[in-house]
């Protein structure tokens, strides 16, 4: 597996997945994810930095980044951790990736305050289309999706 995480640029050598999901107020599920991932010859696409200074040009830079290699990656795996925060950015990305046809795999914790939305969202534009309930779940079916490539 090939790690790269924001800033660092990805040159779409290999199959990819994005780890898309929330990142401010919550805890850190991609180091999770990227591990359950990391025995396939990948690059996962990790948008959370070890440091990030929150500034508006930092912010410019870090969704210029993600908007970059959202596009590039082969596979988009969504995670709504459970907590307080309601991930507006990852909500907004789950909307517009959702209506594409790039391969998306979605999962939100039960104790995600807006599961149902995503859910009953989900069901209208992508129908059949599993919310998985664990990232261990999510994870596997971002396997099965890549695997497949």
């Amino acid at each position: 597996m090939i790690h790269v995480e924001a800033p660092e640029e990805f040159g779409g050598r290999t199959r990819s997945v994005f780890l898309a999901g929330g990142i401010t107020d919550c805890p850190d599920w991609q180091s999770e994810a990227a591990a359950s991932l990391a025995d396939l010859p990948v690059a996962v696409l990790n948008p959370r930095r070890a440091r990030f200074k929150d500034s508006p040009g930092a912010a410019a830079e870090q969704i210029d980044w993600e908007y970059r290699h959202l596009v590039i990656a082969d596979v988009i795996l969504f995670w709504f951790p459970g907590g307080p925060a309601v991930q507006p950015i990852a909500l907004y990305e789950l909307g517009a990736w959702a209506a594409s046809t790039k391969p998306i795999v979605v999962g939100a914790d039960p104790a995600y305050n807006r599961r149902l939305d995503v859910e009953l969202q989900l069901s209208h534009v992508r129908p059949g289309l599993d919310v998985h309930t664990t990232l261990n779940a999510t994870s596997q079916a971002a396997r099965a999706v890549l695997e497949r490539f």
